[in-house]
């Protein structure tokens, strides 16, 4: 019986010819929380998109693995099916398709029933202290950023995937939504053993959700690794002292040379969305995240 873990090794990946990811090596086990925080254009997003196989993200060195599967030979839609979930930064909206339509057609092409999906739909909102009637509104549509983040959580927790991928989940939610939404998915991990591997810029997430190892990106490398007390260093001090201990400076994202070439708005991974437009400011709505 192969090993269960998310196994991410010697990780190496680039977007548009540049260079974004180094070498990220970070492993993830059954019910275990782990972290991933750095600074803006540190690759945070990438890596969640490059594990997912998103268009446009070629790898160029490394692997994953997923309790033994290959990940990175697989299509997008069979890493879904293999067990892994990624809870998008910028959730799609889809006209005219209910969220219990996807829900029921991803679990269909799982090869299970979809026998009382709206059941399970409807009690996973409760947990999270949402409107049911979400459960039949088209997906994403005319909601707001922490309205569309917790459509993301009632997916993860009616397929129950083995791992998830968390790209700032925390972004556009409420305090009162961050605190269920956080309860939830710790919940997840001791009841389904479910794996997290959650990015996000803030630790109030890991609040109530709590991480067993706490990793610093920058520079498309993990620069440092410890348990909850880093991200309170974090939090503290910012990552300038964190990341000066082992002798990284905090500048320019990663692949950007000029600061002519960086907006420097909410964002951090330029090559995120490519429909998204570059120079647009969204420090003013943080409910919209950022256009890693």
């Amino acid at each position: 019986m192969a090993e269960r873990v998310l196994r991410i090794k010697d990780l190496t990946a680039r977007v548009g010819g540049t260079e974004i990811l180094h070498g990220v090596d970070l492993e993830v086990r059954p019910g275990e929380v782990h972290a991933v925080m750095g600074p803006n254009g540190s690759g945070k997003s990438t890596l969640s998109h490059v594990l997912m196989g998103r268009p446009g993200y070629e790898v160029t060195g490394g692997s994953v693995t997923l309790d033994g599967i290959d990940v990175l030979a697989l299509p997008t839609w069979e890493r879904a099916r293999a067990g892994l979930f990624l809870a998008l930064q910028h959730p799609t909206e889809v006209p005219g398709v209910s969220l219990e339509s996807v829900v029921a057609e991803a679990a269909r092409a799982g090869g299970r029933s979809t026998e009382g999906i709206h059941e399970i739909l409807v009690a996973e909102a409760a947990r999270i202290g949402f409107d049911e009637r979400f459960v039949s509104r088209p997906l994403n549509v005319d909601l707001s950023g922490g309205e569309k983040k917790r459509n993301e959580m009632l997916m993860l927790g009616a397929l129950g995937p083995r791992y998830a991928v968390l790209d700032e989940i925390d972004s556009g939610l409420d305090v009162d939504a961050l605190a269920a939404v956080s309860r939830r998915l710790q919940e997840a991990t001791e009841e389904d053993d479910l794996g997290v591997l959650a990015i996000t810029h803030f630790s109030r997430l890991l609040e109530v959700l709590e991480p067993d190892r706490v990793h610093v990106l920058a520079a498309g490398r993990i620069q440092a690794v410890g348990g909850p007390e880093l991200a309170e260093r974090l939090e503290a001090e910012g990552y300038t002292g964190v990341l000066a201990e082992v002798g990284v400076s905090v500048g320019l994202p990663t692949g950007v040379t000029h600061p002519e070439d960086h907006h420097a708005g909410f964002g951090e991974d330029p090559f995120a969305d490519p429909f998204a437009d570059p120079f647009a400011d969204t420090s003013a709505d943080p409910s919209s995240g950022s256009p890693a």
